[in-house]
């Protein structure tokens, strides 16, 4: 099968980043052609870049016409959507219709519904756009804290749903968790459109050939993931001054300043790691006695919590969304109120002072990895979505002809 992916690549790199370059790989390996139409958001460096890029975040002719020479090249079987944001636009799709193939989307957040991407408001979730209109975003400044950025956003985003773009012309949708499904079904996408699939992770003991070992009592908690807000950073450091054990953090963001400040201070008992490579993510996360995870946003997925299942430890995270969906209170984890830093720390020290608990929650989380979230697992799902999506862009393009 040919396979033409397209991916808008971030600024600052994260796990859906991570997801694609692990799909990609988990396709060619098992003799699929794939390439990669993408665009990366570092080029967007300059103010005249911005304004450029604001005006043409609806509609791009310039990528609709590098898509659809692309697509002529390339000849693919089938599409597969990332992200289109800013750079590739949805103007995307039209080449794909021009084109008669057949186009699958993965949400990997919230972005056809949310302006903001992360269906957050002053540090709490907000679903206004998911049923109302997209003027809302324009009002409280959703992205980027910007009116001018939000309007544009706002635009791309509310006329696309008026012209009912992404449900006429992609095929088929990829939710990576059923409540991820339940909020684009709220918004009106069609139900039977929209699969869930899970994201995969590489296999630690595979990899690295280490089987993951039960964590010892005084080991330290890891945080591993982007230092933003909406990542729930602040409150976990908060928090984390009521903890008396070590917390060892590893990203990067608008909020390394703030990490960095808390790890100049003995008092605090962080140890601030950077941004990690994959196999330092991964020592860290072998010796880890569990990973915190304080989102104060739904999170599309949060591929750092299977990353965690894999290396057979515990997760502490958010009461919410796909969080509470992924860990199971008290087998694979503990859950936390959302934004509450005395729960955190309540659970944080249990799980610290009751070793063998989280011990038993680690091998069930890695039980829980080997039945759900391997990469053989993840393949075979992702071929019937494609061949769900061949049959309904063949049904499509009959019913048009």
């Amino acid at each position: 099968m040919r396979i033409l992916v397209f991916h808008n690549w971030y600024q600052q790199p994260g796990g859906e980043d991570n997801v694609v370059r692990t799909e990609m790989a988990l396709l060619a390996d098992r003799g699929h052609a794939v390439e990669l139409l993408d665009a990366d958001n570092r080029t967007i460096a300059t103010w005249l870049s911005k304004v450029q890029t604001a005006g043409s975040v609806a509609h791009s002719p310039s990528a609709q016409k590098h898509v659809a020479e692309e697509l002529a090249r390339v000849q693919p079987d089938i599409v597969h959507v990332h992200n289109y944001f800013p750079l590739l636009t949805p103007a995307i799709l039209d080449a794909c219709r021009d084109a008669r193939v057949p186009v699958v989307h993965t949400l990997h957040n919230f972005r056809l519904l949310c302006p903001g991407a992360t269906l957050l408001r002053d540090g709490r979730p907000c679903e206004l756009c998911v049923t109302g209109s997209t003027v809302n975003a324009i009002r409280y400044r959703c992205y980027r804290d910007s009116y001018a950025g939000s309007a544009a956003v706002a635009w791309m985003v509310g006329l696309h749903r008026y012209l009912h773009t992404f449900e006429r012309q992609i095929d088929r949708f990829i939710a990576l968790t059923d409540f991820a499904k339940s909020v684009f079904v709220r918004a009106g996408f069609p139900e039977d459109l929209i699969a869930v699939k899970p994201d995969a992770t590489l296999d630690p003991i595979a990899l690295y050939g280490a089987s993951p070992s039960p964590p010892a009592d005084g080991a330290s908690a890891l945080y591993l993931g982007r230092l933003s807000p909406e990542k729930g950073v602040q409150g976990l450091l908060k928090a984390w001054r009521d903890v008396p054990r070590i917390l060892r953090v590893a990203g990067a963001g608008p909020m390394e300043t703030l990490v960095e400040s808390a790890a100049r201070d003995p008092r605090e008992r962080v140890t601030y790691l950077g941004q990690l490579s994959p196999e330092a993510a991964h020592r860290e996360l072998a010796q880890a006695q569990f990973l915190v995870m304080p989102s104060r946003c739904y999170e599309g997925f949060g591929i750092v919590i299977i990353e965690a299942f894999a290396h057979g430890i515990p997760v502490l995270a958010s009461r919410l969304g796909s969080m509470a969906e992924l860990v199971d209170d008290g087998v694979t984890g503990l859950l936390f109120e959302p934004g509450d830093a005395k729960d955190l720390a309540r659970k944080a020290t249990w799980l610290f002072e009751h070793p063998e608990d989280a011990r038993r929650m680690g091998l069930a989380a890695r039980r829980v990895f080997e039945d759900r979230y391997t990469l053989e697992r993840n393949y075979h799902r992702l071929m019937g979505i494609y061949a769900d999506a061949t049959q309904h862009a063949g049904q499509r393009v009959e019913s048009s002809s």
